[in-house]
């Protein structure tokens, strides 16, 4: 009878300690937006209404053919910059109809010469595809190792998500791409305009140490890119 008990206590005591470490080990976590629960959610992007990983859905009625289309990727953009590039977003600000869909796409022009500068995306992986033109396109790892290469036409690379990446325009020509990601809403950290023009500003001393450089290095850094 005590053999019995003691055994009872002891399954009692391994059913307890494994609804513990169900109860404390993270779930499987998704490395892109969730899982849509619905056909669409057409974001209503003005609404004043808290959601969480995305917006508001439009009612189902009020939804049209054009909600589910978007034809902002078809011109050019402008390349008149410091860096000669341009970024047109296709995410879920510019097109509704991506909402809760975790997938976007950006259109990339290039100027000869031009660069779009090292940066990350925190919330997805990046893939693209050169249309035109020449690309040096290089991502770093978190264990500081750098890989790059050549691409033309036709040509497609990948970025892992949140590491640093750049692409620069290594022809004579312009180039473009298109970029894709893993989330309606990617978001990219530039690291120039992160580390040189944030509001408020990051202070001297900190750059001064982190570069080590004296203050009139980072202030003509600073001036550059209007700060």
């Amino acid at each position: 009878m005590a053999t019995m008990k003691s055994q009872s206590e002891f399954l009692t005591r391994v059913t307890l300690f494994l609804l513990i470490i169900l109860v404390v080990l993270p779930f499987p976590s998704h490395s892109a937006d969730p899982d849509p629960l619905q056909d669409f959610c057409v974001g209503i992007l003005n609404s004043t209404s808290t959601s969480l990983n995305g917006f508001p859905c439009k009612p189902a009625f009020q939804v049209t053919s054009d909600d589910f289309f978007f034809d902002g990727l078809s011109k050019e953009g402008n390349t008149d910059n410091v860096f000669g590039f341009s970024v047109t977003p296709g995410n879920v600000l510019a097109f509704p109809g991506l909402n809760t869909l975790g997938l976007s796409m950006n259109r990339v022009d290039y100027a000869p010469g031009g660069m779009n500068p090292p940066h990350s995306h925190p919330r997805a992986t990046e893939s693209g595809v050169v249309i035109k033109g020449k690309l040096f396109v290089g991502f770093v790892t978190t264990d500081n190792k750098f890989y790059s290469k050549v691409l033309t036409a036709g040509q497609m690379f990948v970025v892992p998500r949140g590491l640093v990446h750049f692409q620069m325009n290594v022809g004579k020509g312009k180039a473009l791409t298109f970029t894709a990601f893993n989330s309606h809403l990617p978001g990219a950290i530039v690291l120039p305009t992160t580390l040189f023009a944030s509001t408020p500003p990051i202070p001297n001393d900190v750059l001064t140490k982190t570069f080590q450089v004296e203050a009139s290095v980072i202030d003509g850094i600073k001036t550059k890119f209007g700060a």
